[in-house]
């Protein structure tokens, strides 16, 4: 990473506000606002509307809540990301899982349950689109 904290994924460089490294462990809850990358071992509650980033080497069994979660590493537990979750080639997650877009790349491990959040709401919507448009034809009828 460098003295000035950045990760590079892609195109993209991202600023870490917070690491727990490689040789390290950490229980309990976890509230951050950015980014915060994890290389170590963590258990317990992560909640945060920034981006956490698994490391390669990390281990997480935790009840987890971000906007996006970047997968390297290994994660159990529940996992809600608002935006996305991208699971790369070294990542395993071990989870019931909800978010918006689910990125899996070829190598990476998942088992568990997903909801596309927001599938739902697509489905209500064209249902009721077309209550709608029989309601129409009936009454035209």
């Amino acid at each position: 990473m460098g003295k000035d904290n950045k990760r590079s994924f892609g195109k993209d460089s991202l600023q870490i506000n917070g690491l727990l490294d490689r040789g390290c462990a950490f229980e309990g809850k976890l509230n951050f606002d950015g980014i915060v990358q994890i290389n170590g071992e963590f258990t317990g509650e992560v909640v945060s509307d920034g981006t956490l980033v698994v490391g390669e080497d990390a281990r997480i069994n935790a009840k987890i809540l971000v906007d996006t979660l970047i997968i390297d590493g290994r994660v159990e537990g529940t996992v809600e990301a608002k935006s996305k979750i991208e699971l790369h080639t070294t990542g395993s997650l071990y989870a019931n899982l909800t978010t918006q877009t689910l990125v899996i790349e070829d190598g990476g491990v998942f088992q568990g349950n997903c909801a596309m959040a927001g599938a739902a709401e697509t489905v209500r919507r064209n249902e009721e689109v077309y209550v709608a448009g029989e309601e129409q034809e009936a009454m035209v009828m």
